[in-house]
């Protein structure tokens, strides 16, 4: 039969190959589109996690705070020790973020001054990405500051230059003058024009001595969101830990838009890539339909020498079978090799990283896939098989051989 089936296939060559490629072409597609989204996801992910932690700490109530004061974590040593023991594979990071207005000799802008400790990790990468020129501000520099670039251009401002912060209403000296020591570049705009750092001395010495607003905690192991399900213990253990004076979130609950995005991505990518192989089915049912026709009457000898319609319906849903799993196998051939190509690391040619900095998105794609999605991309190819045969299966088991033998194509 499979014999029989193959060699039917290519009676109409051209006409096959043209649904041959259809198909391998939407699977090359949908292997490309999974691996484009899952490499978006996950380097979404790394960035946000990168810049807020897998995990923060804060007040319980932070979000309702009606003052500054409110929302301080003003036992931090306290849950800093207490988070060491729990969770001893984390990084802990310490940060206090302080509204402010900060001016220079006659520009303002209000902004939230922010001050952190710095585990080596964190801070070689955060130098390695965004230090542009002078030096790294951080421990017991109590003078000097760190502005993003555009910040520093709508102050007015230079390395070597002072600038005043601002704070009112807090618990500190609430006013004090800095030094530009260091300028920072992001890819992001948006998150250049709001950067200011100064060290976590400084800023607790400026507004709240001792204070935290947060305590953030760190896995630069998990690379995907996939892995992401492994902090799940960690999260049970410190909200049993920490009591109900403190808050426990994971970076779903810290940015639940983006987790909402990333949640749509795959099924969204998913559906697209059905609607194509809907379209490619389109084509191998012509194909499988106009073959059917072409040999009413050797369906109609077929039956009448014994045959039963199920072998018939058997057989051209084996041709239709064939064909896209030929297709399926030219996709998967050359989709992997691209995607092996593209793991290395890609970027879309005309954007630059400001461009892609400014949509969120990373300037370098490295594309992944998974077992599960291609196992979809073939089963996809199969159900298209079995939809395109459907209808001409059922007029071939059906044919009358009397019928048939009259029947001129």
């Amino acid at each position: 039969m499979i014999a029989l089936a193959w060699r039917n296939l290519w009676r109409q060559g051209r006409r096959s190959l043209i649904s041959l490629f259809a198909v391998a072409l939407v699977v090359l597609f949908a292997l490309l589109m999974y691996s484009l989204m899952g490499s978006m996801s996950n380097a979404m992910y790394q960035d946000l996690t990168k810049g807020v932690g897998n995990i923060q700490v804060h007040k319980a109530g932070y979000r309702d705070a009606q003052d500054f004061s409110s929302g301080l974590l003003k036992n931090a040593a306290e849950v800093r020790t207490t988070i060491a023991q729990t969770t001893p594979d984390a990084i802990v990071l310490g940060s206090l973020q302080v509204p402010a207005l900060l001016a220079g000799e006659v520009r303002s802008r209000g902004l939230v001054i922010q001050g952190q400790d710095w585990p080596d990790l964190i801070k070689e990468s955060f130098v390695k990405d965004y230090l542009a020129e002078g030096s790294f501000v951080e421990g017991d520099n109590l003078t000097g500051i760190m502005l993003g670039e555009s910040l520093a251009t709508a102050l007015g401002v230079k390395l070597g230059d002072d600038v005043y912060v601002y704070a009112p209403g807090t618990e500190g000296y609430g006013a004090a003058a800095y030094t530009v020591e260091g300028i920072l570049k992001f890819d992001d705009p948006n998150r250049e024009i709001y950067s200011a750092y100064i060290s976590l001395p400084a800023v607790q010495e400026l507004a709240a001595p001792d204070a935290l607003s947060r305590l953030e905690l760190h896995y630069p192991n998990l690379k995907t969101i996939k892995e992401d399900n492994l902090i799940a213990p960690d999260l049970s253990a410190l909200t049993a830990s920490l009591g109900t004076d403190v808050s426990v979130e994971a970076w779903r609950q810290i940015d639940p838009n983006l987790a909402t995005i990333l949640k749509i991505f795959m099924p969204m990518v998913v559906i697209e890539s059905l609607i194509f192989f809907i379209l490619a089915g389109l084509l191998v049912l012509n194909t499988v339909y106009l073959s059917t026709l072409e040999r009413i009457r050797e369906f109609g000898v077929i039956l009448s020498l014994g045959a039963k319609g199920r072998q018939v319906m058997g057989m051209v849903t084996l041709e239709s079978l064939l064909m896209c799993l030929t297709g399926a196998g030219l996709g998967l051939a050359i989709g992997l090799s691209l995607i092996a190509l593209g793991s290395k690391g890609f970027k879309f040619p005309g954007y630059t990283d400001e461009v892609m900095g400014s949509m969120g998105m990373p300037s370098v794609f490295y594309l992944s896939i998974e077992p599960w999605q291609v196992l979809l991309a073939v089963g996809f190819a199969i159900l298209t098989a079995f939809f395109a045969a459907f209808g001409p299966a059922r007029m071939a088991a059906n044919i009358q051989p009397a019928e048939a033998m009259r029947y001129t194509a």
